[in-house]
């Protein structure tokens, strides 16, 4: 696979990263000599100094033999035209495009159906709002993760030290929550390592635990899991740029109690005449007094979405001091997001992030449906179809043979929700959620598309 990334920042970076590893041939182009340089330095791919804009410079970079085609700058307008380009020197090539503005989001069908035929507008602001709601809809819960439109859920939550299930082994799970609820162990961290189970692992105090499961288990699960947290009703938003503008609007009805705080005049004036319940501020979110003043210890979730990453991190760790219950902050440098949880803040959202996750399902081989990374990038969850000439189908789940790092975690057959057992059988078709370390991401790959047995 053959793959030219346009932008160099941070989400090329560590796509080209992740893919070099995965032995595909990676072109990376920017005008910046030290972020090309950055890259040449920690992986093994091409780089090339030019516009992505430039056809001179997509032919240089051998487009006409793409597959893939990323254009992730900060600019809409050179990811736009860089699109236009490839599409023109090459009609064939998978073309992603990181689009921000509405003035271009607003009309996504142009983009795709017409003109540069843009495969997917990825609009990262969009994909942070959805994180964040997410998190809204389970309290309690440190990741969610959705699958089969919704209908599966991976899940990461820190067990209370009192949890019945400290120092069980997986194989004895549905004994003690219930053999009528399905739940797979999907992965555990512990002292930051990440952990693909088998059924002989143990349940560890402080043990961050992911688990999937049929959405509507999930409240019982929970209960059994002895995570209790109370509905998120009172919000207070900090930043009212296009995402705290976008999550207000989503928020905007008669369930949420939801303040905005925003430190520029004219954007409080037009947020106040865009938005219908929820109350607009004005003023700085790190100003202890302004806090106190909205009764700051009585919002049950603090969500700073401003477009400095200093400040959502001080607000944050400010509002939790005078007491609100949870705090999200947004964070768009890679190299802070480890640091997070150690200071006190409950959530980090990342449209960077957000913006590789939606990228990474395009590339994979296979017909991967969706993909998102787990604990950074020391996994990856992936939703496959079972194609009918694949290895797997007409197999048992025992007899897959995956290594040692790979789990093949539930299925979606027809409308409803599998929970496999070892005797469970792959059929054509069906919708597989499998969780794997990133050095087994190529065998994966080759196992959902090709009839050679691989393991």
């Amino acid at each position: 696979m053959r793959v030219i990334i346009i932008g160099a920042g941070e989400v090329g970076f560590h796509l080209s990263q992740r893919l070099a590893v995965e032995n595909k041939e990676v072109v990376v182009i920017d005008t910046s000599d030290e972020a090309l340089r950055k890259i040449a330095e920690t992986s093994d791919v091409q780089t090339i100094k030019g516009s992505g804009s430039s056809p001179k410079v997509l032919e240089e970079a051998g487009v006409d033999k793409a597959d893939i085609f990323l254009a992730v700058t900060d600019s809409d307008e050179i990811n736009l035209l860089a699109c236009s380009f490839a599409n023109l020197l090459n009609p064939n090539v998978t073309k992603l495009a990181r689009v921000r503005s509405e003035m271009y989001t607003d009309y996504k069908s142009l983009l795709t159906e017409h003109g540069a035929k843009i495969t997917k507008i990825i609009n990262p602001d969009e994909e942070v709002v959805n994180s964040v709601l997410r998190l809204m809809s389970v309290p309690g819960a440190v990741e969610i993760n959705e699958f089969a439109n919704g209908k599966i859920r991976l899940i990461g939550v820190n067990l209370p030290e009192d949890s019945h299930l400290i120092g069980s082994k997986l194989y004895n799970l549905r004994e003690k929550i219930g053999d009528d609820l399905g739940i797979v162990i999907a992965a555990l961290v512990r002292d930051g390592e990440l952990i693909i189970p088998s059924g002989l692992d143990v349940i560890k105090k402080d043990d961050l635990v992911y688990f999937v499961c049929d959405i509507r288990d999930q409240d019982e699960i929970l209960r059994q899991l002895g995570i209790f947290a109370e509905p998120v009703r009172k919000v207070m938003i900090i930043g009212g740029g296009n995402i705290g503008f976008r999550l207000a609007k989503a928020l905007d009805n008669k369930y949420y109690h939801t303040r905005l705080l925003e430190n520029r005049q004219k954007r409080c004036e037009y947020l106040s005449e865009h938005l219908d319940r929820p109350i607009v501020l004005m003023g700085d979110s790190t100003d202890q007094e302004i806090l106190r003043e909205e009764n700051i210890q009585d919002m049950d979730m603090v969500i700073a979405v401003t477009g400095d990453e200093e400040t959502n991190i001080l607000s944050c760790l400010l509002a939790k001091s005078l007491g609100a219950k949870s705090t999200v902050t947004r964070v768009n440098n890679f190299g802070y997001m480890p640091l997070i949880e150690p200071i006190g803040i409950d959530y980090v959202v990342c449209p960077r992030q957000s913006a590789i996750n939606t990228l990474l399902h395009f590339i994979r081989r296979g017909k991967i449906i969706s993909s998102v990374s787990i604990k950074g990038e020391a996994a990856e969850a992936l939703e496959a179809v079972a194609q009918e000439d694949s290895p797997i189908v007409g197999k048992e789940v025992k007899d897959l043979g995956f290594p040692r790092g790979c789990l093949v975690l539930c299925f979606q057959r027809g409308d409803d929700v599998v929970i496999p057992r070892g005797d469970t059988v792959v059929e054509p078709n069906d919708r597989l959620i499998i969780i794997s370390t990133r050095q087994n991401i190529p065998k994966v790959e080759k196992v959902l598309t090709t009839t050679v047995e691989f393991f």
